[in-house]
């Protein structure tokens, strides 16, 4: 049974940092794409960041870059999304998700398996 489990979210203030993980299980995790996206209340769930199967090429939302960095640890079958400069706006339940091919990573109708998600609030 695939399983992903996102943990690390909680409470920051503006400008701060926080990083989420998302553990992985039930797959072969190096040969998945991860990606990690997020959903705020009444809005539609938004590509964040991607990383390929390798970890050699990363993908930002232009909203994001600059300041969060996704990362995985395929020894630990573990993704991981730092994220610093924290804005209000950023505030969202944040989800990770797999998928089997490295290509079109930014659709959310692509990927494979998701997490349950964890929410991360960002006051002002």
């Amino acid at each position: 049974q695939v399983q992903l489990v996102e943990s690390g979210g909680g409470l920051v203030q503006a400008g701060g940092s926080l990083r989420v993980s998302c553990g992985v299980s039930g797959l072969t995790f190096s040969s998945y794409a991860m990606g990690w996206f997020r959903q705020a209340p009444g809005k539609e769930r938004e590509f964040v960041a991607a990383i390929t199967a390798s970890g050699g090429t990363t993908t930002y939302a232009n909203s994001v870059k600059g300041r969060f960095t996704v990362s995985r640890d395929n020894a630990k079958n573990a993704v991981y999304l730092q994220m610093n400069s924290l804005k209000p706006e950023d505030t969202a339940v944040y989800y990770c998700a797999a998928r089997r091919r490295s290509d079109y990573l930014v659709y959310v109708g692509n990927y494979d398996y998701w997490g349950q998600g964890t929410q991360v609030a960002v006051s002002s």
